[in-house]
C-alpha cells in the first residue's frame, strides 16, 4: 500500500505568474451553485473529520478537515437537479477539488448517504433506489474496521486499524490537483495519477481533455483531446518544466518536488507555510491554470495557464520549426534549415515545417565536420525518441551526438548549478514544439559545417563560442 503523502520531502522553489480573465466568466456561470453550496455548509457542518462504520452523513451534513481547510458532503449542480459527493475549499465552496460520483449524479441530497460497508470500503448509497451503490472506493484489501477521515491538505484517506492506508482520494484525481497530490504515472503497475477536465461548469463527468504525464523521452506533461495533443510543458530540467520558467521566480509561494525513479515518475507542489489557498485545475476549454485564493477580493486569481498563448499550441511551427510570439505568431525555420512548403508557409500556414538546407556530413574528411547552432531561450523540442542521461557533461553530450549520425540536437537536462547545465539529451530525430521564450533554455542544433554561421560551436571548445 502507498503510504500517505507528507511534508516531509526535499523541495524546490515553484513559481507563478500573475495574470488573469477567465475568473470573471466563471463566476457568472457558477455564483447560483456556490450560493446554494455555501447555505449548505453553513447550515451542516460536522464536528469533526472521521467517519466509521458507526458514523453517516447525508443531505447538508459535512465532513471538515482539522484546521477547516477542506469539506467534503453532496453538493449540488444544474440548478439543484443533480448532486454529487465531493470535496472543496471552505473559503470557496464552488472550488470543488474532487468528485466521488462525477458520471452517476443523485436526483436529490435527501436520497444520498456516505458510509463505510461491511467490507471496509467508503460507499454513497441512493437511498431512492433501495440503497443502491453510486460510487464505491473498491479499496483492495477487506478492513471492517476502516476509518475514513478528511486531512487538511484535501486528501480523504481510507486506513485500517493500524494505520495503513487502503484508498485515498489523492490517488484518483478529477480535474484538480492541489499541494502535495502527485501527476504522473507508477511504473511499476501503469497506474496514472492524471486529470480529466469536467464537461462543462454543471457537469463534472470526464470531458475530453486529459492532464498527463509522459514518460516516452524526458519526462514532461502534456494536455490531449481525444488522442490529440494540444499541449506540452517541455521537459523537466532539474529546476522547472522547460517551457514554464515562471516556476523559478516565487520562492516564498510554493515549493515542488519532481520524482523520477524506476518506480515512480511524478511531480507535486507544496503550498508555503502561510500560502493562500491554492490549486491547478484543467478547465474544460482545454487549458491547465493555476489558481490562488485573494482573500481581500475573495475571489480566485489566475498566477499562470497553458497554453498561455499560439505558440503554445502544439507543434504550430512544425518540425525544425520555432515560434516567437511578439505582437503576433512568427514562425521561423532553424537556423540552416528552409521552409518544406514555401506556399504553404506564404499563407501562415507553417505546419509543414523545414528541411535541411544541406545535408549532414557525418564523420567527413579534415574540415567537413558538423557542428552545432545555438538556438538560445528556448522551450526544448518534444523528447520522445530521445535519449537522457544525467550523469554526462554538456561537453560529452555535444561528442556524443556527433559520433552517432542520427543525431539532430542535445541540450543540458539539468540547468541546475549554472555553468550551462550538466546531464545530456539527445534528439535522433525531427525537432518538434519549440518555441522562443524568456527564460528559455539553449538548444544546440547539428547542422552542417557549410551551415554554420556565427553563433556555432563544436564540442571541446564548449567554453566559448566559434565564429566561422
Amino acid at each position: 500500500m502507498r503510504l500517505r503523502l507528507g511534508k516531509n520531502v526535499l523541495t524546490l522553489s515553484e513559481t507563478v505568474v500573475s495574470a488573469f480573465s477567465w475568473e470573471i466568466m466563471s463566476h457568472r456561470r457558477l455564483f447560483l451553485a456556490t450560493l446554494s453550496v455555501l447555505l449548505l455548509a453553513a447550515s451542516g457542518v460536522a464536528a469533526n473529520n472521521t467517519l466509521t462504520r458507526r458514523s453517516a452523513i447525508g443531505g447538508d451534513q459535512r465532513l471538515v478537515s482539522p484546521g477547516d481547510i477542506f469539506q467534503l458532503g453532496l453538493f449540488p449542480l444544474a440548478n439543484g437537479t443533480k448532486w454529487y459527493l465531493g470535496i472543496w475549499f471552505t473559503v470557496s465552496p464552488a472550488a470543488v477539488i474532487w468528485v466521488a460520483n462525477r458520471d452517476r449524479p443523485l436526483n436529490a441530497s435527501s436520497s444520498g448517504t456516505v458510509t463505510l460497508s461491511g467490507a471496509g470500503d467508503l460507499v454513497l448509497l441512493d437511498a431512492a433506489s433501495n440503497n443502491e451503490t453510486v460510487w464505491s472506493s473498491n479499496s483492495s484489501a477487506a478492513a471492517p474496521s476502516a476509518v475514513a477521515q478528511l486531512d487538511d491538505n484535501g486528501n480523504l484517506v481510507l486506513a485500517d486499524a493500524a494505520g495503513a492506508v487502503l484508498w485515498q482520494s489523492f490517488d484518483h484525481p478529477t480535474n484538480t490537483y492541489v499541494s502535495e497530490m502527485r501527476i504522473g504515472k507508477d511504473v511499476g503497475t501503469g497506474a496514472e495519477w492524471s486529470l480529466s477536465s469536467w464537461r462543462h461548469a454543471y457537469d463534472p463527468s470526464a470531458s475530453d481533455f486529459r492532464y498527463v504525464m509522459d514518460t516516452r523521452g524526458s519526462p514532461e506533461l502534456h494536455i490531449w483531446r481525444k488522442g490529440r495533443k494540444t499541449y506540452r510543458t517541455g521537459p523537466w530540467n532539474g529546476l522547472r518544466f522547460s517551457g514554464i520558467p515562471e516556476m523559478a521566480t516565487y520562492k516564498g509561494m510554493f515549493e515542488f518536488q519532481f520524482t523520477d525513479t524506476a518506480d515512480e515518475v511524478s511531480y507535486m507542489y507544496h503550498a508555503c507555510d502561510g500560502s493562500p489557498p491554492s490549486r491547478v485545475v484543467l478547465h474544460e476549454s482545454g487549458v491547465i491554470k493555476r489558481m490562488v485564493w485573494d482573500s481581500a477580493a475573495l475571489r480566485w486569481r489566475s498566477f499562470w495557464s497553458g497554453p498561455r498563448d499560439e505558440c503554445d499550441r502544439y507543434g504550430v511551427c512544425g518540425a525544425f520549426g520555432v515560434c516567437n510570439e511578439v505582437d503576433a505568431v512568427v514562425c521561423s525555420c532553424v537556423w540552416g534549415f528552409l521552409p518544406r512548403s514555401p506556399v504553404e508557409w506564404g499563407m501562415r500556414n507553417a505546419s509543414g515545417g523545414c528541411a535541411r538546407s544541406t545535408p549532414l556530413q557525418c564523420g567527413g574528411g579534415a574540415g567537413d565536420e558538423d557542428g552545432f547552432h545555438a538556438l538560445r531561450g528556448v522551450k526544448l523540442p518534444e523528447t520522445h525518441g530521445s535519449s537522457v542521461d544525467a550523469g554526462a557533461s554538456l561537453e560529452e553530450c555535444g561528442r556524443r551526438c556527433l559520433a552517432n549520425c542520427s543525431c539532430t540536437a542535445y541540450a543540458a537536462s539539468d540547468i541546475r548549478g549554472g555553468g550551462g547545465g550538466s546531464g545530456c539529451i539527445l534528439w535522433f530525430g525531427e525537432l518538434v514544439d519549440t518555441r522562443f521564450i524568456d527564460g528559455g533554455q539553449d538548444l544546440f542544433v547539428r547542422l552542417a559545417k557549410s551551415d554554420l554561421g556565427s553563433n556555432a560551436r563544436w564540442p571541446g571548445n564548449c567554453s566559448e563560442e566559434v565564429v566561422n
